[in-house]
């Protein structure tokens, strides 16, 4: 055997191997690495798109919260308000239902003194009688008189 002849059946099995690799073999290597380096950059680039929403949610969050407290606070100042109102309301009413009561009991006593006043004119008109008719009974003597209507004053 020949050395040189071996050697070049050798480089021509080796070219004709080089040749379908490169022809048949190597696109298809090349076609899958490209793919996976876009299937890696779309995932890159979908994680930095992630992080991104991450940031703006972040931000939505904080927005929301702030904005929840802000109207909690307005809420606890428009009910403190209303306190405040319904407090003033009360009072008022009281003051009216005070007077209101105070006007009754002075009505009350009015027609109490009314009444005793009737009372005692009736007890009076009787005295007077009572006394007219010991007067009548009595001589008709201006000392008698007037000794019986002081008595009857001194009981009035």
């Amino acid at each position: 055997m020949n050395f040189n002849a071996t050697l070049i059946g050798q480089l021509i099995a080796f070219l004709v191997f080089v040749v379908f690799t490169m022809k048949f073999v190597w696109p298809h290597l090349l076609k899958m690495m490209h793919d996976r380096e876009a299937r890696i950059a779309d995932g890159l680039a979908a994680g930095e798109k992630g992080q991104e929403a991450l940031v703006e949610a972040e931000q939505r969050h904080t927005e929301l919260l702030d904005e929840g407290k802000q109207k909690a606070a307005e809420i606890i100042t428009q009910a403190q308000h209303r306190g405040d109102e319904i407090i003033e309301e009360s009072k008022i009413n009281a003051k009216s239902e005070g007077e209101r009561l105070i006007h009754a009991a002075k009505a009350e006593i009015e027609r109490e003194k009314t009444q005793a006043k009737e009372s005692l004119k009736g007890e009076v008109a009787v005295l007077a009688l009572a006394g007219a008719e010991q007067i009548l009974m009595r001589e008709v003597d201006k000392n008698a008189h007037n000794e019986i209507l002081n008595k009857l004053s001194s009981e009035l």
